[in-house]
C-alpha cells in the first residue's frame, strides 16, 4: 500500500503543475483565471489570444499525464511487481494524475477540465486507444467547431475503443479506470454541455462580437 500511496502522490503532483497559468503569467504577465472562460486549459489560453502559448500548454499538460503512468509502469518493473500489480500501478497514476489537473491543491481544487491531461493519461495506459480518441477529436471538431463536443465525444471514444482492441488484458481495477477517466473528464464539460443544449456554446474561430 505504501507504494501505491507514494505513486500516487507523485502523480497528484505532477498532474496539478498548471502549465496554462505558469505559462501565460511569464510571458503575457496576465493570470488566464481572469481571461475568457477563466479556465487554466490549453482551450482558454488559445481564445485569449495566445495561440503558441495554448499549444504549449496542451502539450505539457498532455506530457505530465503521460509521463505520471510511464513512471508507474518502470517503477512497477524496476521493483519486480508482477504484471497485474504493475497495471494497478498505472491505473492509480492515471486516476491521480488527472484528479491532480482537474482539482490542484494550490489552486483551491479549481484547475483545468481535464482533456489535455487525460489525453496524456490515455496514451500511457494504451496508446492505440488515445489515437482513436484523438483522430475522433479531430474529426467532431472540424465538423462542428466546438471544443467542447470534440472533447466529450473523443472521451466516449477512448474507454470503447480500449475495449474493441485487442491488447493485453486489463486488470479489473484498469477497466474501472478506464471508465471513470472519460466520465471525469466529461463530468467538468457539464456547462458545456448545458450551453451545447441551449444553442449558446461557443463555436472556435467564432468572433467576439458575435460570441456576444
Amino acid at each position: 500500500m505504501l507504494l501505491y500511496l507514494i505513486v500516487g502522490v507523485i502523480a497528484y503532483l505532477l498532474g496539478s503543475i498548471p502549465f496554462g497559468l505558469i505559462l501565460v503569467r511569464i510571458f503575457r504577465k496576465q493570470d488566464i483565471r481572469q481571461q475568457g472562460s477563466g479556465n487554466i486549459g490549453a482551450t482558454n489560453v488559445i481564445r485569449s489570444g495566445g495561440k503558441g502559448l495554448g499549444a504549449v500548454t496542451f502539450l505539457l499538460d498532455a506530457a505530465k499525464g503521460y509521463v505520471a503512468v510511464l513512471l508507474a509502469w518502470q517503477v512497477g518493473l524496476h521493483v519486480h511487481q508482477t504484471q497485474f500489480q504493475t497495471q494497478n500501478l498505472a491505473a492509480t497514476a492515471a486516476v491521480c494524475a488527472l484528479v491532480g489537473h482537474v482539482y490542484p491543491l494550490w489552486l483551491g481544487f479549481r484547475g483545468g477540465k481535464g482533456v489535455a491531461t487525460g489525453f496524456g493519461v490515455f496514451l500511457g495506459i494504451t496508446a492505440t486507444a488515445a489515437l482513436v480518441a484523438l483522430a475522433t477529436f479531430i474529426v467532431i471538431f472540424a465538423l462542428s467547431r466546438y471544443v467542447s463536443l470534440a472533447s466529450i465525444i473523443a472521451a466516449i471514444a477512448f474507454p470503447v475503443a480500449a475495449f474493441l482492441i485487442p491488447h493485453e488484458a486489463l486488470t479489473p481495477v484498469m477497466i474501472a479506470v478506464v471508465i471513470l477517466l472519460p466520465l471525469i473528464v466529461i463530468a467538468k464539460h457539464h456547462a458545456n454541455i448545458r450551453r451545447l443544449l441551449a444553442g449558446t456554446e461557443y463555436r472556435f474561430g467564432k468572433s467576439k462580437a458575435a460570441a456576444a
